[in-house]
């Protein structure tokens, strides 16, 4: 027995497919899984980031990192995409869904392309490539699919209804997989981070007061780690949540949220 290795060294997963993995909050949680000593496969749609971010964690400590370049929108490429990923990787731990927009909510509101746009990336995508791991998963009997969902998606809200339905269909449709694949050895975490201070949230009011994007990596390692169903980040977010969706709607439609 190895009584020199640490919970978290002995714990960590080691082959590890990102989908998204350019985001902020997907890169910070990759700067721990390659100081672990993770392999890693990265899959981002701007090459010139992708190669500076798979540079950066060969440094920091990652055992393999391999990159592919692609729009994740076009799902006709998905099962490709992943089947390749999997076979350099030669085998999966984790997926690491961190892909989605946050979209413009007043233009959305005019122009149902921009709807459709949103709708089609933060759901539509994850689904092809949810469906497509989860079966690969079921297959083994093992395998944790993470996915980044949001506090949003638990309220309709008018500032941002688009995103957060576009959230809120992800989530319920994890909800239903986990379901489905729990008893196959699978495990689905529900991401639902609350404002999180990114390069995709910099110019947001109030973005200074977001929430530390290493920390929300830490409980987003930890949660994979303890095999968790969903993750509220900062845990703050569940009582939070919980309230709102609990405000009666006769009260909830005169707010200014």
């Amino acid at each position: 027995m190895n009584q020199t290795a640490s919970p978290t060294q002995s714990q960590a997963p080691r082959k590890i497919l990102v989908l998204g993995a350019t985001s902020g909050i997907a890169e910070a949680t990759c700067r721990i899984w390659a100081s672990q000593g993770a392999s890693l496969f990265l899959v981002a749609r701007n090459a010139e980031k992708l190669d500076a971010v798979a540079a950066d964690l060969r440094t920091r400590g990652a055992s393999y990192v391999d990159t592919a370049v692609a729009d994740l929108d076009d799902t006709d490429q998905h099962p490709t995409l992943l089947a390749h990923a999997i076979n350099s990787l030669t085998g999966l731990d984790v997926a690491f869904l961190a892909h989605g927009i946050l979209g413009d909510q007043t233009r959305a509101e005019q122009d149902f392309n921009t709807a459709a746009q949103i709708l089609h990336t933060n759901f539509m995508a994850p689904v092809s490539l949810l469906t497509w791991l989860a079966n690969f998963c079921v297959q083994r009997r093992a395998g944790t699919l993470a996915v980044i969902s949001s506090v949003a998606g638990d309220r309709g809200r008018k500032s941002n209804y688009l995103y957060g339905s576009s959230k809120a269909g992800l989530s319920a449709f994890l909800g239903g997989l986990r379901n489905r694949v729990d008893r196959e050895g699978v495990t689905i975490l529900s991401i639902k981070p609350g404002p999180v201070k990114t390069a995709m949230t910099a110019g947001m009011k109030g973005s200074e007061k977001f929430a530390n994007v290493d920390s929300v990596a830490k409980s987003i390692v930890s949660a994979i780690e303890a095999k968790k169903d969903t993750l509220y980040v900062p845990f703050q977010w569940q009582p939070i949540m919980f309230v709102i969706r609990n405000i009666p709607e006769r009260i909830f439609k005169k707010l200014n949220l």
